[in-house]
């Protein structure tokens, strides 16, 4: 699904960062190190990206026309 634009907790700006985060999770780096040099340093901003599950792909061929 999508990320949410803020932070649930404390409004901190999160998904413009998140497809940078994807891309070096991928590439094989540590979730840990990639916050921390995005400058995600509260733990209910890391959160978002730890907990963020994709599913749309699985949703998409039970849409309705």
């Amino acid at each position: 699904m999508l990320v949410p634009v803020r932070c649930w907790s404390c409004g901190f700006p999160v998904a413009e960062h998140y497809d940078d985060f994807q891309t070096r999770v991928k590439a094989g780096e540590k979730p840990e190190k990639i916050l921390d040099d995005l400058g995600i340093k509260r733990y209910c901003c890391r959160r978002m990206f730890v907990s963020q599950i994709d599913f749309i792909d699985d949703l998409l061929p039970f849409k309705r026309y």
